[in-house]
């Protein structure tokens, strides 16, 4: 069973936490994506992952960054995949990630606050 939650769309998710309360609705899904992003090697892996040239990346490629072992690795993917950040695909026995630009959008929506001045 699958704990992923849906994509909220960035134009019909909320306002801009600066000018309208979040929504009850989007608030659980947008906090677990945040909360998810929490941690600093699932931070950097989703930044590998978005910055990637051609759009994704192995897992092959990785794992050499961090002094990590595999299946800790493995279980930041999983959850950056359960809080809808990324989509994975395997091919053979690597797993390929992308980035969810929808769902990046949407958390970036509620983020955009002008800075007075």
């Amino acid at each position: 069973m699958s704990k992923r939650l849906p994509v909220l769309d960035p134009a019909t998710c909320c306002a801009p936490i600066a000018t309208a309360a979040v929504p009850a609705a989007a608030a659980g899904d947008l906090a677990a994506a945040f909360k998810a992003m929490g941690d600093p090697v699932r931070l950097q892996l989703l930044s590998m992952i978005a910055s990637a040239d051609g759009g994704e990346v192995c897992v092959c490629d990785l794992t050499p960054a961090f002094d990590l072992t595999g299946p800790t690795i493995s279980h930041h993917l999983r959850v950056l995949r359960e809080a809808g950040l990324v989509d994975s695909d395997r091919r053979g026995t690597w797993v390929w990630y992308r980035a969810n630009r929808a769902k990046l959008a949407a958390l970036s929506a509620v983020l955009d606050v002008a800075v007075p001045g």
